[in-house]
């Protein structure tokens, strides 16, 4: 099941609508009354009262019709075919609105799923939506991703809540399953990243993965044991990042040497301080020793593989090269007086 993100509606305020909408047609029907009361005779043959005309619009309405006030003159009859007679059937909508809103709801949701898949394409789908998976979505976020082409795919009630709430489209079911990947449009999106809590669903995932875009989607999986990732490497999975070897080592850097740990929080906090950034080497750049640029270059990516900057071979900077380098965040500049 595809949930898209929602505004939604309180049912306090639903219900005010709803009773605003009701308490509004009473009077605009009792105004159309009062106004042809001349029109009426009740059982008493003393004409209308304001009162009377409350009462007639009410039980026309709700479509008690007790017969004690009737419409005699062809104007009276007339505007009773015209005016209450819609009125009465608008009322009797707004009662049982609650079964029309959840129709409309499923037909405007049905339209919003055919809109959003017509216009799907390079996007990225986020395999679970735990603390690994949200914080994966926050980076793809913070480098400008847009926030339509991420995918959630979560079997949690929770989740999923919580992935619509954020505003991410949320697809409800189990990543294993062929049928839920293909909901996501797993053969034309961009990259998968797999951030479940198991690494034997990462593995699945991966295995799942490959065998339907034949490996031609990037593929970018966590797991929590070293002697896993060799596993998920063999099963397709393109980078694999091991959770408890990375703690292990960041744990290791603050007790050797904790200035270090600094360093490394602040380059993957997003918003503050330093970060780490990647763009496409410029045309003016070309054969240029990367250490001489004005930006901070921390490493070279050339078709696909990372080459040292430092030894006794200088890196010239290629056409086609990708820079790796460290920028300052804006809200983290300040000014010294």
């Amino acid at each position: 099941m595809i949930h898209l993100p929602l505004v939604r509606q309180g049912p306090l305020r639903a219900l005010a609508v709803r009773v605003a909408l009701a308490v509004g047609l009473v009077l605009f029907t009792v105004a159309v009354i009062y106004l042809d009361r001349d029109g009426y005779r009740d059982v008493n043959e003393d004409g209308l009262t304001l009162l009377d005309c409350f009462y007639y619009a009410v039980v026309s309405l709700s479509t008690t019709g007790y017969g004690d006030i009737t419409p005699v003159t062809p104007d009276a009859r007339l505007v009773n075919v015209l005016v209450i007679t819609p009125a009465r059937v608008l009322f009797l909508i707004i009662l049982v609105g609650t079964t029309l809103e959840v129709l409309t709801d499923q037909y405007r949701n049905s339209l919003r799923v055919g809109r959003w898949r017509r216009k799907l394409k390079d996007h990225v789908i986020v395999c679970g939506y735990g603390t690994k998976g949200r914080a994966a979505v926050a980076a793809l976020l913070e480098n400008g991703y847009d926030k339509s082409r991420i995918i959630v795919v979560e079997n949690r009630e929770a989740g999923i809540r919580q992935a619509a709430s954020n505003g991410l489209v949320a697809i409800e079911g189990n990543a294993t399953r062929s049928s839920v990947l293909n909901e996501a449009d797993v053969k034309n999106c961009k990259a998968v990243i797999i951030a479940t809590d198991s690494d034997e669903a990462s593995v699945l995932i991966t295995l799942t993965v490959r065998q339907l875009t034949a490996g031609q989607v990037r593929i970018i999986a966590a797991v929590r044991e070293q002697e896993n990732a060799a596993l998920l490497k063999q099963s397709g999975a393109h980078h694999v990042i091991v959770s408890s070897a990375t703690a292990g080592r960041l744990l290791g850097l603050t007790t050797t040497a904790p200035p270090l740990i600094d360093v490394v929080e602040d380059l993957l906090t997003p918003g503050q301080g330093m970060a780490l950034a990647m763009r496409s080497a410029e045309r003016s750049e070309v054969g240029q020793n990367p250490r001489q640029l004005a930006t901070l270059v921390v490493a070279l990516i050339r078709r696909g593989k990372v080459l040292p900057l430092g030894g006794e071979h200088a890196v010239t900077i290629e056409t086609g090269d990708m820079l790796v380098y460290i920028r300052v965040e804006e809200s983290s500049v300040g000014v010294t007086v």
